[in-house]
């Protein structure tokens, strides 16, 4: 059966154009916020009424009238009610409730995906980690947010481009060198200062030991020990993103914007828009006319550029390399930039959109273990990393409980949570799910040979003994997950699909322990090893978008 909520709003957009002519054309169903209203729900009659001058509710019950008469509708919908103001409540026939769970596995690894995007092209930032140590959970919770962000849009149908920036130029690289000197001179019985505002951790100390076994001992070199410093770095934080199992399509470098003279033709081009003024020795950008709260320096007295005017540069390359939508996950910190980023951005007059770019900004995580905060990494010296937590508690772990909350709330990553096997821990429970029902399926294939066993064969299976209502509401909840995805990617908020999958996995875990699936009666039982499957496949589909795995048994 084709999509029953597309033919559905095809039918009553038909209908209420001819009840409301020059209204609004579009007409779009979504998921009532209780169960009991119903499987789909509009409020197009609210809209349209007030464009044609009627009575919402008169309205409503002429919709809902008009599409009672409808053949097509009446081959979907068991009840059409017309509520409150003007809601329209619809009630899907049992069959057509059924009949996704055979959409499910006729589609199998692509249900769920669509052309919602086709067409668009997307950049998703993240991570972005300074090459000055290894990457902290912090990191962690934009690698896993970040990700599955630009999951949900390929699932959409866009082209997603992982971008990573490296922010190897600036005091903190400086720092970096220098720190890795004075460990390198303190290796070698030498006297050196260590920088006050220097790097502490073991780490360094690792880099000074690499650094005059691979290079030597002449450390006059500054800038020879900072390249060093920042490639190792890299490649470490690159080994910590692939245990992770993210992968980034680009890496920009911040260097390369100074080298390429991309910040001087920024400023220089917000010079000429006349948007900039001199006060006191430094150059300033009128941020203000563009709704930042104060106008902001550009060029410091000395001659150094402040923070966000190489950032203001990167994004006008975004711009120019045709991504028109890019969205930056970044840690709460960063709000501070957001404003004047956007206000130099429209300073320069190149057309690019106010809001450009989207922010995804999360706060930091607190690491907790046996009831106490863990503060320190033996390694990093004065944070938990990120490769810590992989090692603990496992990659899937990680990036479930990292990406199953919004970002703007504090955050508490609670270890012996993520290691325990019980229904509390989210990736455990939903993955548990998963390994049971391919647990069911292998028991039914050994006690049953004559079954099918491939989802193929298993959604052509007569579904009219789902009748329970635990089976119908699994089935409805397996139609939800188009629309999760849809609604996550556009609120970018991937929480929204593990809170879902958490949700289908209770549903089913009640529903195994309720109901028998092997009984010896073939219908009813073919029936429910078609609803397991599917919900099984659903899952894996979930599990995917958040990069975690499915396993088969636990």
């Amino acid at each position: 059966m084709n999509d029953p909520r597309s033919e559905l709003e095809k039918r009553l957009a038909a209908h209420l154009a001819a009840l409301a002519p020059g209204a609004p054309a579009a007409l779009a169903l979504e998921r009532p916020k209780q169960a009991a209203h119903g499987d789909w729900a509009t409020s197009a009659a609210l809209g349209a009424a007030k464009a044609s001058r009627r009575n919402p509710r008169e309205l409503a019950q002429a919709l809902a009238a008009r599409a009672l008469a409808d053949p097509a509708v009446l081959a979907l919908v068991e009840s059409l009610d017309v509520a409150g103001p003007g809601f329209v409540n619809l009630r899907l026939t049992p069959p057509v409730r059924q009949s996704v769970v055979a959409r499910v596995l006729s589609e199998r690894e692509s249900y769920g995906r669509t052309a919602a995007r086709a067409g668009e092209r997307i950049m998703v930032e993240f991570v972005s980690a300074n090459p000055t140590g290894p990457l902290h959970v912090g990191h962690g919770r934009q690698a896993a947010l970040g990700d599955a962000l630009a999951s949900l849009f390929e699932w959409q149908g866009a082209a997603v481009m992982r971008e990573f920036y490296y922010n190897d130029a600036g005091q903190q690289i400086q720092n970096l060198a220098v720190s890795v000197r004075a460990r390198a001179k303190e290796i070698l019985g030498e006297s050196g200062d260590f920088p006050e505002d220097g790097y502490r951790g073991e780490y360094i100390r690792e880099l000074a030991q690499r650094y005059l076994a691979e290079v030597g001992h002449d450390l006059h070199d500054i800038e020879a020990v900072r390249r060093y410093a920042v490639a190792e770095l890299r490649k470490e934080q690159d080994r910590d993103l692939t245990a992770f199992g993210v992968r980034f399509d680009n890496y920009y470098l911040e260097s390369s914007l100074y080298t390429d003279g991309r910040v001087d033709a920024a400023v220089g081009r917000l010079v000429e828009t006349g948007h900039t003024y001199e006060r006191e020795g430094a150059l300033w950008l009128a941020t203000t006319g563009w709704g930042d709260d104060k106008d902001r320096v550009m060029r410091k007295s000395d001659g150094g550029y402040t923070y966000f005017v190489p950032d203001v540069a990167y994004h006008v390359t975004k711009w120019e390399r045709g991504y028109p939508k890019v969205v930056n996950v970044q840690g709460s910190d960063h709000h501070g930039t957001i404003a004047r980023v956007r206000a130099g951005l429209q300073a320069l007059g190149l057309g690019i959109p106010a809001g450009y770019p989207d922010y995804v900004l999360h706060k930091m995580v607190t690491v907790m273990r046996g009831g106490e905060e863990v503060k320190i990494s033996k390694r990093a010296g004065s944070y938990v990393t990120l490769r810590d937590l992989i090692d603990e508690v496992g990659r899937d772990a990680v990036r479930v409980v990292l990406a199953s909350r919004k970002g703007d709330p504090e955050f508490t990553f609670d270890i012996d949570l993520a290691k325990s096997q019980s229904e509390e821990n989210p990736v455990y429970y939903v993955q548990y799910a998963h390994a049971r029902i391919c647990r069911m399926l292998e028991e039914a294939r050994g006690r049953f040979p004559g079954d099918p066993a491939n989802p193929a064969a298993l959604a052509a299976v007569a579904l009219d003994a789902l009748a329970e209502p635990r089976e119908l509401a699994l089935a409805a909840r397996l139609g939800e997950f188009p629309d999760v995805l849809e609604t996550a990617a556009a609120e970018l908020a991937p929480h929204l699909v593990a809170f879902y999958l958490r949700e289908l996995a209770g549903e089913f875990h009640s529903y195994y322990n309720a109901v028998r699936v092997l009984v010896p009666e073939n219908d009813a039982r073919l029936a429910r090893l078609a609803l397991s499957a599917a919900v099984r496949q659903v899952l894996a589909n979930g599990l995917a978008v958040l990069g975690v795995s499915a396993p088969k048994r636990m």
